[in-house]
């Protein structure tokens, strides 16, 4: 684990599919973007304006915050600086637990609120994060997790299909060609739609225009390759479409609050 001024990025020693982030005394802004994991996670010091689901919220000391996989969201120091913990979990180890806890196969919308401040969460939170730090409480992170989980997505709904078949026929020639600048003309008609029609649509189903969609997979596709592997970042920047490195590292830090470079060096440490 290595440290940025006030960040710090790792995986749990206990439970390698947590991910921890701990920010002290940060002034860092994020900007829309989304994350292919859940995580939660609650604010330490300061407030800070979050903005999830058509949503503004100022929030501070002791609320929780939580966001499921998609969901577009940002969260900025309403003035000075701020501290918080987030955790990334798994979407296919928390998808199981909760059809664990609800029943069925069917998959659900595992948080269905975005804030949440309840009475005791603040504590179970900081045991949960202590145990997710040693490398011998396997087990009590485990239970621990699960047991504040359970109350947060207990009420969930079960996730609603696309709207319209050729908006998901959009969004996958996107996925399919992220080193490509594509033409709004041509995501329009594998869509079906004009172009206005796509815009619309688009950002009702997935919380983005299709050009914003682009540059947050291609970001989401970076840290999954700046954490498996060597590679060159300029090699990575033309390789996911951008124009050149400082492109990427630009788009990059203003979604993660680190350069590429910064986040590599957390996982190259680990």
């Amino acid at each position: 684990m290595r440290e940025n001024p006030s960040q710090v990025l790792q995986r749990s020693p206990a439970l390698p599919l947590v991910e921890l982030r701990q920010a002290d005394r940060s002034s860092a802004c994020y900007q829309q973007h989304t994350h292919d994991e859940f995580s939660f996670g609650v604010i330490d010091q300061g407030h800070t304006l979050y903005r999830n689901r058509g949503r503004s919220q100022r929030i501070g000391v002791g609320s929780m915050v939580t966001v499921n996989p998609g969901e577009v969201h940002s969260c900025n120091p309403a003035a000075g600086l701020w501290s918080y913990r987030m955790l990334f979990l798994n979407a296919n180890w928390l998808g199981e637990l909760q059809r664990e806890v609800l029943g069925g196969s069917q998959d659900y919308q595992c948080f269905p609120g975005a804030t949440h401040v309840q009475a005791g969460a603040a504590g179970q939170f900081d045991q949960l994060f202590a145990s997710l730090l040693d490398a011998g409480a396997a087990l009590a992170a485990e239970t621990q997790l699960i047991e504040l989980l359970q109350p947060l997505f207990s009420a969930g709904s079960p996730v609603a299909p696309p709207q319209h078949p050729g908006v998901q026929q959009a969004r996958d020639m996107i996925m399919d060609q992220l080193d490509t600048n594509l033409q709004l003309d041509t995501l329009a008609r594998v869509a079906g739609l004009n172009r206005y029609q796509l815009i619309r649509s688009f950002k009702r189903e997935f919380g983005q225009a299709p050009h914003a969609f682009q540059l947050d997979a291609r970001i989401k596709r970076a840290r999954a390759e700046l954490r498996r592997a060597e590679c060159s970042l300029n090699g990575l920047a033309l390789d996911l479409g951008f124009a050149d490195q400082a492109h990427f590292q630009r788009h990059f830090k203003v979604r993660t609050a680190l350069t590429p470079g910064q986040y590599r060096a957390f996982y190259r440490a680990a």
